[in-house]
Formats: C-alpha cells, structure tokens, sequence
C-alpha cells in the first residue's frame, strides 16, 4: 500500500495542477481563448509545453522498461528530432503562421479537395485516441504497482481529472500545467538517477561495467538492413515521426498559433527538440542502471522477480513492471510520492494536450465543415467542450481496452504507425508538388494506405507476399509510397494533357 507521506506528496499535486488549470478558466471563455490563448504566449513556455507532451508517461515508464529489457536502440528516435526541428523551423512554422487557419488540415481541402481535410482528421483523431489510450493505461499500470489500486479505476479517475481542467482552462491550462510537469518531470528523473547511482554496489563504475557487459548501452546494429531494428531503422523512424508531429499534428501546429510571434514559435521547437535529447537520454540511462541495480544484488532481483511473478531469467520481458517495483521499495517516503507525481504529471501534460487539439479539429474541420459553419461564439464554445469530454472519454475507453498489453512502448509505435503513417505523405505532396491534383493525391493515398495495411498485418497474407521490413518501416515506407505515387500520377498526367494538346 501507498504510504501516508507519499500520498499527502500526491494529493497536493494533483489539486494543485487542477486548481491551476481551472484558475485559467476565465481566459479559456472565448473560442479564441479556448483554441490558441490569444496568440499572447512566450515561446519558452509553449517549448516547455511540447516538451512535456513529448516526455509523456510512454516516455517515463516505457523508455526505462524498454532500456532494462533490451538497449538503447529507441534512443535513436530522440537523436532525429534536431533534424525534424531544422525542418520545422525553417519551413513548417513559417508556413502555418502565415496561413491564417488554426487547423493544420483546413490548406488540404484547398489543395485536393475536402476529402484530403477528412482523410488527415480521421487518422488524427485515431492517432490522439490511441495516444490518451496508451498513456492513461501507462500511468495506471505504475500506479497499480505503487498503490494497490485498481487499474481500471486509476484510468477513469486520471482520465476525468485531465478533462476537467482541459475543459475549463483551455490550452492555456494545457501550456502552463506543461510548464509546471516538464519541471516535475526532469526532477523525477534525477532523483531516480541518483538514488540508483547511490543504491547500486560500486556506484557509477558498476553500472557501466555490469550494463555494458550486457550490451545495455547498444544504439543497434549499423548494417543498412531494414528487417530488424537497427540504427537507420529507428532514425528514419524517427525522423519521419517528428516531421510528422512537427509538419501536420494539430497538436504542435496549434501551439506554432498559440506564441506571440514567429520568432517566439521557432524558438519553441528548438526548445522542445534540445530539451528532449538529453532528457529521454537520462530514462535510458534509468533503464541501464536498474538492470545493474538488480544484477548486482541478487536478494533484491528474486524480491523483484517474485513481486512481478517471473523467474529471474524471465526479468527481461518484463521491463515496464520493474521501474514501479523500483519506486515503491527502494525510494524513501516523500520521495517516492514526487516519483509518482512526475508519473501523474507525465501522463496528464500529454493527455490535455490530446484533448484540446482533438476539440479544435472536431470543430473547425468537422462541425463546421459539416454541419454548421455560421456559430456564434456561445455555440462555439459549446461545440469545443463537448468535443472535449467525448475525446476524454473515447480516450479512457481506449486505455481500459489496452490492460494486458506487454510494452506501452511497442503498442502505441505500432498503433501511431498505421494511423499516422500516411499524412506527412499527402501533406508533402500538396507542399513541394505543385502540380499534384486532385486524382494524383487519391491514388497516392489508396496506395499509400494498401502498402501501410500489407506492412501492419502480415499475418493475412501468404508468407512470401509478407512485408520483410521492420514494423518501424510502416510510416517510412507509407509516407514514401503516398507522396512517390501521387508525384508519378500527376507526372503522367501532366504529359497526358500536353500530348492531348
């Protein structure tokens, strides 16, 4: 059970972050307050708030399960993020800011019509519900281990406190409770850092030693093989993940209109983007170090290995349970609660953030392409907070529909690569193929979409018709097949109307 001292640590900072969120509500009254803060917001608080949304509970859970049971190898996917920046900075940020829309979907209608907007709101919506789902089902599953708690009831509880204050404070609830988790969240990792440093036989020498020993610190094979997970593997993963959340997530392009200038908003990438690469590399590093923390002590890893009922050779495959164990009997009272509050505050800076986009697109891209495009602001408003609870809702859904998944890592790599694989294809057709229509996007995308579904479920096909690629080649491959396609189609149509003519 939960200790009082950790409790009192928890309590207060979960009604501090709601309280908080809530305080802002007057702000958050109009649809403008609501979607983008009045544009009013510095570019290092809204850098610290995409900071926090990429540092997610996947991140502070799943990174250390993932390093313990296997190595560094996913360290890869941070090491691509100042390339996705240069991109970003020096033509996404620009591109949006100057384009007047708070949608990052409303330019496809105008570039291939309105079935290109629907399309990428589709698959952003099912990206989002897959992340809330992976993230409430991350946190709940520490927390069981912290506290004795019921799974399901820490999914809903979470859930419908993130809603709430999302609902009443808008996104500028979601930066500045960023602000205070992305501080929560890297004290966290360096009280952990040091209390396995401390706690650890020979200190900081053993762990080098021990985890090297066991290739702990590999970032992956070299070989330009792309049937396994290796260096290049993961960095075009990578690479074409971030350009994705960088170029056409709502999530970041909403935050590019949220700072108060162009300059502010660059500086926010940059921010995030540099913030991330040691950070996530300090999670590796906790992963490394429990597995020298247990290898080096073997009374604490059958403690260990009876707690999460495996033998000790089995420890391995169980990596997102240890990091929990580790908190709950090796960190002192007081300490331990902070921990879990980084665990609440990593979870709960990139659920509202899920939410308040999701409200922003189902409104601007869906009710009012749809149904309504004449509301007032009272209507307005009424349509962003009931989007609000319907995600918030869908979202815990999707989290009590994932208990007994092995790896929250795996599951929403897999579950962001199918939904997600395709946009950054069709937004970089409608980007630098000018001459790409309307017929060339369509086929691009009914391509794009039959290469992703062949790459993300093998097992209907025929073994010598199955994809021999990484499942971490689905984005790559999916964007490359839409965006490779659709350039050919309006090629050959162009020259088609030039032998007509």
């Amino acid at each position: 059970m939960m200790r009082s001292a950790d409790l009192v640590v928890l309590i207060v900072y979960v009604a501090g972050v709601v309280a908080l969120g809530c305080g802002l509500g007057r702000r958050s009254s109009t649809p403008a307050g609501f979607m983008t803060a009045g544009g009013r917001l510095a570019g290092w608080a809204v850098g610290l708030s995409m900071f926090g949304t990429f540092l997610s509970s996947n991140t502070f859970l799943g990174v250390p399960g993932k390093a313990f049971a296997s190595n560094w190898n996913s360290y890869v996917f941070s090491l691509s993020l100042p390339l996705a920046a240069i991109v970003a900075t020096r033509w996404f940020v620009p591109f949006y800011r100057t384009g007047g829309h708070i949608s990052a979907y409303a330019h496809l209608e105008a570039r291939f019509g309105r079935w290109a907007r629907t399309y990428a709101v589709v698959c952003y919506l099912l990206t989002q519900l897959a992340r809330v789902g992976s993230i409430l089902f991350g946190v709940a599953l520490a927390l069981t281990a912290l506290t004795g708690w019921p799974m399901a009831a820490i999914i809903v509880a979470t859930g419908a406190l993130v809603t709430i204050y999302t609902l009443v404070g808008g996104i500028e609830a979601v930066i500045w409770t960023d602000v205070v988790q992305s501080i929560v969240l890297t004290l966290g990792a360096v009280w952990v850092i040091v209390a396995l440093v401390a706690g650890t036989p020979g200190g900081l020498g053993e762990i080098a030693s021990v985890s090297g020993a066991a290739d702990k610190f590999s970032l992956g094979s070299f070989a330009p093989e792309f049937e396994t997970s290796t260096f290049w593997v993961v960095m075009l993963y990578g690479l074409f993940i971030n350009l994705n959340n960088f170029g056409i997530d709502q999530s970041f392009v909403q935050r590019y209109h949220v700072a108060r200038s162009l300059t502010q908003a660059r500086r926010s990438v940059w921010l995030a983007a540099i913030l991330y690469v040691p950070i996530s590399l300090a999670f590796f590093f906790v992963g490394a170090a429990l597995y020298a923390f247990y290898e080096t002590q073997p009374e604490l890893q059958a403690a260990l290995a009876e707690a999460v009922g495996a033998s000790a050779s089995e420890l391995e495959t169980l990596g997102d349970h240890v990091f929990p164990h580790f908190i709950v009997h090796q960190l002192p009272a007081g300490v331990a609660g902070l921990i879990i509050a980084a665990i609440f505050a990593a979870a709960m800076s990139s659920v509202d953030t899920s939410l308040n986009s999701s409200a922003t697109v189902l409104l601007s891209d869906i009710y009012r392409t749809y149904f309504r495009s004449d509301l007032d602001d009272r209507s307005t408003m009424r349509v962003l907070h009931a989007s609000t609870l319907g995600i918030g809702a869908l979202g815990t859904l999707t989290a009590l529909a994932m208990i007994g998944v092995e790896s929250i890592l795996d599951a929403w790599w897999t579950l962001s690569g199918v939904f997600a694989g395709g946009l950054l294809g069709l937004f970089l057709l409608g980007m630098i193929a000018r001459r790409a229509d309307r017929p060339a996007a369509i086929t691009g995308v009914v391509l794009g979409v039959s290469v992703i579904l062949w790459m993300t479920f093998p097992s209907v096909m025929p073994s010598a018709l199955q994809s021999p690629f990484h499942s971490n080649m689905i984005t790559v491959i999916g964007t490359l097949t839409i965006f490779m396609a659709g350039l050919a189609a309006s090629g050959l149509r162009t020259r088609g109307r030039d032998l007509r003519s």
